[in-house]
């Protein structure tokens, strides 16, 4: 059965999005519910790593003006497989991942694609908002996006990719936070 990146950007989606407010700040949790695309998911069985990108982004509604960015938060993520050992490897960074190996960066394995496909699909509480700048008398939207990102990948596949759909992959979804009940 054959897969079409238009069919699969249709079924990708954010399945759940929560918002909590904190003692120290506000933190998201989410569950994707997507597929990578047929390109991708060929390129990472070659052993060739996938870079992927989360934003979240806070903003505050004002009725006289257009909304105000109060906090914006970025995850990155890079998913690879080693054909010798038969193991995938993800990683998760504060920053962009640079050949410097400088910086902090959570790394896990994992047996099975799906099993590190999964992995990527949650977010359990990221803090995505120091407490200071939520008011808790205004009411707030958070943007979140999750995409793939073709910049972070070798040369010969950026020229390839731009502008094909085999290799699109983003999921996104905005929720309003209310105020808090006063108490």
């Amino acid at each position: 059965m054959p897969r079409a990146g238009a069919a699969q950007a249709a079924s990708s989606e954010v399945g759940d999005l929560r918002l909590e407010r904190g003692d120290d700040g506000l933190y998201l949790s989410a569950n994707l519910q997507f597929e990578l695309p047929e390109l991708a998911e060929d390129a990472l069985q070659k052993g060739i790593p996938m870079f992927f990108v989360a934003d979240a982004q806070v903003l505050r509604d004002r009725w006289y003006w257009s909304d105000r960015q109060v906090a914006e938060t970025t995850r990155y993520f890079r998913l690879s497989y080693q054909p010798l050992t038969r193991r995938w490897r993800l990683n998760i960074s504060s920053t962009p991942f640079t050949n410097s190996g400088l910086g902090v960066v959570l790394g896990q394995n994992f047996d099975n694609y799906a099993d590190a496909l999964s992995s990527i699909q949650r977010f359990s509480r990221w803090k995505i908002a120091e407490r200071d700048v939520i008011e808790s008398d205004a009411v707030h939207t958070v943007n979140f996006r999750f995409r793939l990102d073709i910049s972070q990948l070798p040369r010969p596949f950026q020229i390839g990719a731009v502008g094909r759909s085999g290799w699109n992959l983003l999921v996104s979804r905005s929720q309003r936070l209310g105020a808090e009940p006063a108490k």
